[in-house]
């Protein structure tokens, strides 16, 4: 049998199949374009205080280091990549209606945690699906992906409109709304070919994870995408209190999204090595950072949101890149799952500890995450010798 990416394709295999994976990526991202932003503000519009927003809002990064590895390697081994990824976002769908039923931030913890727990898989395993069409039919991650992000930046505008407009106490519904349309879009995924396995299954995890270059990348990327998590959880409460309305608000978040499908749009002429890539996006990041901790103005905020291309954008494609040649296409799924996990667990902290702080010092939480920032920087950077040579061969199945 040849390998899997030596199999003959036709123009149209390879477009139906790019073009279904954007849709789904599409109505995938529609769901956290409004998630993101506005799911901290329905908390706080229900009666739930910052320092519990802070525990909620990190229940996504504990179900990715605790369920979410074991999700993505039983898709894996059940060769169900795609069964998963529909599943998922179905239960997901439920999940937040039934979110959205209760205010009492006891019941919304653990109510929105087993959503977490159906809803967490949904990327990785989107991801690991793609990275396996990449390898299968030969076209570039990026451009595909940013579909994902330009879906992102309309469910912000549309939630964003939607704040100024309706009570937000009912902005979870269009959450609800959202993730049912992803459920719809799972349906029209169509099937890849099983990867061919020449690495016994019960070493395939324990291979990968004595991979010091595989480690490398993952805590670097975890170290330079949690540095977003005060963004995440608390720009939208911050620029409310400043005044700033929900369209204003959106329009920001949509900025940077914007900039980051720029950076997709784009990559396939990028020379950098996918390190390289990395590097710029967390020293990129620590500028973003310190820059909003001083408070900036409205004009000087929208350009420091342009760099949610740099930090986000370039990071994710560095990191994308970088497993797609560490990892075996057979693995690639279980490497996705250690990658989300160890972002789980730096996330989960960095929500759990950038509420405490915000709650003390407002903005100044941004200084802790330029810290961060800065170490998965230099920590990808010193590497980059070491990841210009990678370990995958074609006889591994990559």
């Amino acid at each position: 049998m040849p390998p899997e990416s030596q199999i003959p394709t036709t123009a149209s295999e390879k477009r139906r199949f790019a073009v279904r994976l954007a849709l789904f990526y599409s109505a995938v991202f529609a769901v956290s374009g409004t998630h993101l932003p506005f799911f901290p503000v329905w908390l706080k519009a229900v009666g739930v205080d910052a320092a519990w927003i802070g525990i909620i809002n990190a229940l996504p990064g504990i179900t990715r280091f605790t369920t979410l590895p074991y999700a993505t390697a039983f898709a894996e081994k059940r060769h169900a990549i795609r069964a998963g990824m529909m599943v998922s976002v179905f239960a997901t769908a439920v999940g937040f209606a039934l979110v959205g039923l209760q205010h009492q931030p006891l019941a919304l913890l653990v109510i929105y945690a087993l959503t977490c727990i159906m809803w967490t898989p949904v990327v990785p395993l989107t991801d690991a699906y793609a990275l396996r069409g990449v390898v299968r039919y030969g076209f570039d991650y990026g451009p595909v992906r940013l579909w994902g992000s330009a879906a992102f930046a309309v469910g912000s505008l549309a939630c964003g409109y939607l704040v100024d407009s309706i009570a937000t106490r009912e902005l979870i519904w269009v959450i609800v709304a959202w993730a049912g349309v992803a459920a719809i879009a799972g349906l029209l995924l169509q099937p890849l070919d099983v990867v061919r396995r020449k690495t016994a299954e019960t070493h395939a995890g324990k291979a990968l994870l004595h991979d010091a270059g595989f480690w490398l990348v993952i805590v670097s990327a975890a170290l330079i995408q949690g540095s977003h998590a005060a963004y995440y959880s608390f720009s939208a409460i911050s620029w409310q209190v400043h005044g700033l309305g929900g369209l204003t608000i959106a329009g920001l978040w949509t900025l940077g999204v914007i900039a980051e499908i720029i950076v997709f749009a784009l990559s396939p002429r990028f020379s950098l090595h996918p390190s390289s890539l990395m590097a710029i996006g967390g020293a990129s990041a620590v500028v973003r950072w310190i820059v909003t901790a001083y408070d900036p103005p409205l004009a000087l905020l929208a350009i420091v949101q342009l760099g949610h291309g740099l930090t986000f954008g370039l990071t994710i494609l560095g990191t994308m890149t970088l497993l797609v040649q560490r990892v075996p296409s057979h693995q690639i799924a279980r490497g996705q799952g250690y990658y989300a996990a160890c972002s789980g667990l730096l996330g989960a902290t960095t929500s759990i500890a950038s509420g405490a702080i915000y709650a003390h010092i407002g903005e100044g939480v941004y200084y802790a995450m330029a810290a961060m920032a800065g170490a998965g920087a230099l920590l990808i950077w010193s590497a980059r010798h070491r990841l210009k040579t990678h370990p995958q061969s074609e006889e591994s199945g990559g």
